[in-house]
């Protein structure tokens, strides 16, 4: 007979929270890259890239 008041082994737990972690960042990538490219955030990023290259430019100007 089975004893009632042994404790249950969580062996798939790790797994099951692997998955989770791994299906949200899924998520949240796919929300970037649909912001990214229809909701107007393409311009932004467009913007940020000309700000941080612009930015490096003035500073190796600045040395040489």
């Amino acid at each position: 007979m089975k004893n009632l008041f042994q404790p249950k082994t969580d062996s798939g737990q790790a797994t099951t929270e692997y998955a989770l972690v791994l299906l949200g960042a899924a998520v949240i990538a796919l929300l970037v890259i649909a912001w990214a490219t229809d909701g107007g955030g393409a311009g932004r990023i467009g913007e940020l890239f000309d700000t941080v290259l612009s930015s490096i430019f003035d500073r190796t100007d600045g040395v040489g």
